[in-house]
This record gives structure tokens, sequence and C-alpha cells, in this order.
């Protein structure tokens, strides 16, 4: 028999756990949050909000020692890595504790322990002061999210060999960072870092960096990199690591021949991996994927009709806002109402200098496919906005269906593109056209000016860049 019972219970407190409990609370749903570890997850913990917050401080440190062409000149120019920690922790900090406010205001309680399903209604909670069990009458909500892909021989140690939980915490630039993966992660931390003075080498496996995104996105990206002196390595595999005093030394096969790499830091952001072991999901039958994600319908329900699976831990796209929004319907369906998934366009934002943002049909995805796609397209080159900001690199790709010119996706790399991609978003999921976002009337001088371009250039009326024959 239980110690005590809820409607509801959630397993992990990250961007989806939270919100479906909130969600919960709202509804009037009696709810339980169980956490083993901080509340806001990766996400505000180790993951997005630190990770933006040190972007934005060494784009800062990059404008700043650049301006001089604006006729700033500073002179001098310092940067206190430690310092900039602590600022972001505290942000970190400020955000953990509203999310706590915000769940426990909304009626729903926390436990801070480990989770395990022990039936279909019920969970054991594990906590420093003993074990507990829970019966959830309505329903459980898996939110468990992910953890990194370890690979063989580069084990973290947390100093020299780290993941990005470490890499956001550094308290000092190293001279020296070796990335071993060239996606999101990698490359995010690692555009920081070479920012704060750190000379990063890139070891990606396949032939690309930032491996599914359009190749003509991910060069103005790479452009960047190499600007700032990054050596670049593609079709590379990372073989091995040895650390001697401090110093790691990376060997590298690119071609058939080996080659060694001396770093101070090697950052190993080679992916996720979903985290279900240990929940009990294979004792009460809750099927999952030949990759170990939780499946679930339109409902987010598994194969068993009590239990429920929201974000990474139910698949990719490996994404916050994704989670969120699951987080919310499967509240919605625990509750009672009638509601499903239902998501036209899912964006995703990656906040590399320049920024990618993407939403709908990708032209890479509409030629493996054969989809006859219509592209506008308008480079930043010719904003004045973006000019007036020093961020001219980039452009917005506009797909749409050549006859009736029905909206089909949107990529932006520049300035602001995670912003900027919010518009096309709506666009997608209230089946817009063309037209409605051309005729619409953007105000000036603003990036968002950019994206009107694209879609009017996609129609052939583009005015401050030149229309192609059609």
């Amino acid at each position: 028999m239980a110690d005590h019972s809820y409607e509801a219970i959630v397993i992990g407190g990250g961007p989806g756990g939270y919100v479906a409990a909130i969600r919960l609370g709202q509804l009037g749903v009696k709810t339980l949050c169980v956490e083993k570890e901080a509340m806001g997850g990766i996400c505000l913990n180790w993951g997005c909000i630190p990770s933006k917050a040190l972007i934005a401080a060494a784009g800062l440190v990059d404008k700043v020692r650049d301006a001089g062409d604006m006729g700033v000149v500073v002179g001098d120019l310092s940067v206190d890595v430690a310092k900039m920690q602590s600022w972001k922790d505290g942000i970190v900090k400020k955000l953990t504790s509203g999310v706590r406010s915000l769940v426990k205001g909304n009626g729903a309680d926390i436990v801070d322990g480990t989770a395990e399903i022990t039936g279909p209604n019920e969970v054991k909670v594990t906590t420093k002061d003993g074990t507990n069990t829970y019966e959830a009458t309505k329903g459980i909500i898996v939110a468990t999210g992910t953890s990194v892909i370890q690979i063989p021989g580069f084990d973290p140690d947390g100093e020299t060999i780290i993941t990005a939980r470490e890499a956001v915490s550094l308290q000092a630039a190293p001279e020296r960072m070796v990335l071993i993966g060239g996606g999101v992660i990698g490359l995010e931390l690692g555009m920081v870092y070479q920012k704060l003075g750190t000379k990063i080498t890139v070891v990606e496996m396949l032939d690309q960096l930032l491996p599914g995104t359009d190749s003509d996105l991910v060069k103005v990206v790479e452009k960047h990199l190499k600007k700032g002196k990054a050596d670049i390595l593609l079709k590379a595999k990372a073989k091995s690591v040895s650390v001697k005093k401090g110093v790691a030394t990376v060997t590298v096969e690119v071609g058939g021949k080996e080659q060694t790499i001396k770093a101070d830091k090697v950052l190993v952001a080679v992916g996720f991996k979903p985290n279900t072991k240990g929940l009990g999901l294979d004792k009460v039958g809750v099927k999952l994927d030949e990759r170990g994600h939780v499946i679930v319908d339109e409902q987010l329900r598994t194969n068993v009709p009590s239990i429920y699976a929201i974000g990474d831990v139910s698949g990719p796209p490996y994404l916050a806002h994704k989670a969120s929004k699951e987080g919310e319907v499967a509240a919605e369906v625990i509750a009672g109402r009638n509601v499903a998934l239902d998501v036209r366009g899912m964006p995703a934002a990656i906040f590399t200098d320049p920024q990618i943002a993407t939403v709908g049909l990708t032209e890479t995805k509409a030629k493996a496919e054969g989809i006859e796609v219509t592209v506008g397209k308008f480079p930043f080159a010719a904003s004045g906005r973006a000019m007036a900001v020093r961020e001219t690199d980039g452009f917005v790709k506009v797909l749409s269906t050549p006859d009736d010119h029905k909206l089909l996706g949107v990529a932006i790399v520049g300035p602001e593109a995670s912003d900027l991609i919010s518009e096309a978003t709506l666009g997608l999921e209230t089946d817009a056209f063309v037209e409605d976002v051309a005729l619409t009337v953007h105000p000036h001088p603003t990036l968002s000016e950019g994206v009107m371009e694209a879609f009017k250039h996609s129609l052939g009326e583009a005015i401050h860049v030149m229309n192609g024959k059609r």
C-alpha cells in the first residue's frame, strides 16, 4: 500500500517536467514532481541558460574588441572569466529558485529524490531521509531527459577531459581546447572560449560540421570559426587520449593517417542518450525504441495507458521547448481533456556565431525526397540594420510550393536568427502562404525586414536584392 496518494506524478523537474507539473496544478490535478538533482534540469543548470549567458558575454567581448571601425576604441581590454562565471551562476540560481516557486505556487508538491516506477500507478522515491511509495491515480509522466554519450577511451575526468557540464563552469579560458564532435553543443561552447582567446580544434566524424543542417548555413558558421583560427578536422575519428601533468594528447585519424593534438581541455560532445536506466520501465512493460527512447503516441501516452513520456527521453529533436510543449499536452490529457500534440513546425535554434534557426522543411530534405520547392533568399549583407550592428554575414531562406506558394520551411543564419524564426513558425502553424508574410509591413530599419524580403524574393518581388529570372 502506498504511503501517499496523488493524482499525477511527474518524474523529472526539467523544462518538460516542471512545465507539466505547473500545468497540472493549474488544472486542479493533485501533483507531485520528483527531481533527483536540481529543479530546472540540464537546461537551466548546465545547458541552455548558462551556455547562452556565456555566449552573450563572449559575444560582447568580441564586439568590444572589434569596435574600432565604429570609432569606439577600448584600450587594455581584459576579461575576468571567474567573475563571468559568478554572474552566470547568479542567473541560474535565480531561475531555478523561480521554477521551484512556480511549481509550488501552482499547487504541486516537490520531492528531491530518485524515482522508480514499481507499478502502472505507483512510484517509489528514495530520498536522503529514506524511501516512500506514492500512488498516482490518474497518471505518471516520465520526463527524465538525456545524458551525454561517452566514447571509449575518452572517459571524462572533470578536469582535463570534460563534458558540457564542466565546460560551462571553467574558471579560466584554456590556451588550447579540442572539441570531440562538431555538433551544436561542441560548437556553441567552443566558440565561447575561442572568443576568450582559446585555440580550438574541432574533430568531427562526418563530412560537415553541425550534421543534419543545410550546408549553406553551416558554411557561414565555418567561416567565422576559421576567422578565429580554429582548426577543423572533418571525416576524423578520435582514437585515444592520454593526460600527463594536466595536458592532453589526443590521437586522431584523418584520411587513414594518425596525428596528435595537444590540448589543455578536451570537450567530449558527441551526442546524448535517453535516461531510462533504473526507472523500472521494463518491469511495467513500457516499450522503448532501438535507441532506448520511450515510445509514445500523439497524446504522449506509452503502451501502458497510465504512463506518459515527454521531452528528450521520448526521442529527438532534443529541444527544451519541445519538452515544454509536450509537458503541457500530457498534463491536459491527464486532466481529462481530449487534446493531442499538433505541431506543424518545431523550430530549432543553434547559438553559434552567427546563429542558425530553422523550422519546417529543409532544403536538404527537399532534395533528398525529391520535393519540388521554390527558394527565396535575402542576404543580411543587403540589410541596413545588419550593417548598422556590424553583423552582415548570413541570410534568410524561404521554401514554398511552386504552384500556390504555400509556406514549407524557413532557415536563417545570421544575427538574432533564434528570435527571427518565430514569425516563420507562426506562419507554418497557421498554414500561411508566402504572400501572407510578404504583404505584411515590417518596421524599418530592422533585421525582420530581411525575413519579409526573403518571402518577397521567392515571389520575384524583392525590393532590396535582385530577383532572378522566372
